[in-house]
């Protein structure tokens, strides 16, 4: 992924990113209220040996430095924590004592500091003392050879134990920051792992090596749609109305020597807004001057009667079995110019009707008839009736919805309608953001301002 990606998924998905922050902030806060106080007390002690002359006096101490390394372990191994125990009879063991000690030794010198923690800063202090005094005397205990009474290394406590009101931990201002930093750093992991598995169609950039057609229209969403699903209900100015005009235009650059067309309009899966795409491309035909004739070849989920309100139970499977002349199943609506032949009743074998001799006459004659035929098709991944009927027409428009379609779905959609020889001659980008999106359905309105009315006073 370029940067240009990475600040469009941070655009994107900021709601997840923001989310997954907050979370760690919260469980931060959460952690910091719910931890117990810890108080920290310290003193220093000075390893020294003994030493008459300076050349004694130097190897003396390179063995002091030597020896601190050790002192540090052994300060907070259990043997000091036991004898602490016993010099202040504390009931605790000597193990969970010796994980409140801590000790550590400053570069290049012989000075040792060792830490105790406890949540009682005074308790914290005591121990702190107790734990030198111990020491001091164990180091004087190992240090000293067997027969001699005086001891070659011994540790001397330079600064005794301090005392403290203010608590070491928890912090509150580095765990929430703490807390911000891995909350930011888990959200944008999230939404790059989540926008790298996505394999939804989000461009046209994607769609151009997937389809072998161009990109003749992209339909921005509109949240009216449902309410509202057809152009000729909103204002003419409206962008997706706009949007379907300009698709009727570059649907004219295709086989533009060809003066009849038939198209199939279909998609990859239900759900993609191929019912309302064709219905409103027939009707923003039809408002261009063409002669338009609307076909319901969806025979499984009939919908075209119901956005024009027309007879459904008669139609295209009443003239395909013969009880009815194509003339008498044409039905007109308030549009001029667009015609439909509804679907009529639902039939056991959509398939077979569909790829009969009866359904290539009745195309062939509505050709004759009509500038241009559109037919809606079911989607091509769940049945082939789609691909039956795009055989027979002269191309097939595919519709691909925004964020939802995958290029899987597409390109499977593609092989279907090859293998039977059938040719998609356009994609309709549908769904498309209304506004900064990469399928340029941006949603601009250039309707024509209001004229200024002036008033004169006499």
């Amino acid at each position: 992924m370029e940067l240009r990606q990475y600040m469009k998924v941070l655009r994107t998905r900021w709601v997840v990113i923001a989310a997954l922050a907050l979370l760690g902030v919260g469980v931060a806060a959460a952690l910091t209220l719910s931890s117990t106080p810890q108080y920290a007390s310290s003193a220093r002690l000075f390893i020294s040996t003994s030493a008459s002359t300076d050349s004694l006096a130097f190897q003396g101490g390179q063995f002091s430095l030597q020896r601190v390394k050790s002192y540090a372990d052994l300060l907070s191994g259990q043997e000091v924590a036991r004898r602490v125990t016993e010099d202040l009879g504390l009931s605790e063991s000597p193990r969970r004592l010796s994980t409140q000690i801590s000790a550590s030794s400053t570069p290049d010198t012989v000075i040792l500091k060792l830490t105790v923690t406890d949540p009682d800063p005074k308790r914290a202090t005591v121990l702190a003392a107790a734990v030198s005094k111990v020491f001091v005397a164990y180091v004087a205990e190992l240090e000293t050879p067997p027969g001699r009474d005086e001891a070659t290394v011994k540790a001397s406590v330079i600064d005794p134990a301090s005392s403290s009101s203010s608590p070491i931990s928890p912090n509150p201002k580095r765990n929430l920051v703490l807390g911000l930093i891995v909350g930011l750093l888990a959200g944008g992991g999230f939404a790059v792992l989540r926008e790298a598995l996505d394999t939804t169609i989000k461009s046209v950039q994607q769609l151009e090596p997937l389809v072998p057609a161009p990109v003749i229209g992209t339909i921005s969403f509109d949240s009216n749609a449902v309410d509202t699903p057809l152009i000729t209900a909103i204002d003419t100015y409206a962008p997706r109305a706009e949007a379907f005009r300009v698709l009727r235009t570059n649907l004219q650059f295709i086989d533009p020597d060809v003066q009849r067309k038939v198209f199939v309009i279909t998609s990859s899966l239900p759900g993609e807004g191929k019912t309302t795409t064709a219905v409103n491309l027939a009707l923003a035909l039809a408002e261009g001057g063409e002669s338009v004739v609307l076909v319901e070849g969806d025979l499984r989920r009939p919908k075209i009667s119901e956005y024009l309100r027309l007879e459904s139970a008669v139609g295209l499977t009443t003239v395909l079995i013969g009880k009815l002349p194509l003339k008498d199943a044409v039905q007109t609506t308030a549009s001029e110019g667009l015609a439909v032949v509804t679907s009529g009743a639902t039939p056991p074998n959509p398939a077979e009707l569909l790829k009969s001799s009866a359904m290539s006459a009745l195309i062939a004659s509505l050709r004759e008839q009509y500038d241009i035929v559109l037919i809606d098709a079911p989607p091509l991944l769940p049945v082939t009736d789609g691909a039956l009927l795009a055989a027979q027409a002269d191309g097939a428009l595919l519709v691909v919805r925004h964020g939802k379609t995958t290029t899987d779905q597409v390109s499977l959609a593609v092989e279907r309608l090859e293998a039977v020889g059938a040719t998609p001659v356009g994609v309709i980008f549908n769904m498309t953001p209304a506004k900064g999106g990469d399928g340029y359905g941006y949603g601009y309105g250039y309707a024509p301002q209001p004229s200024a009315t002036t008033t004169t006073k006499a």
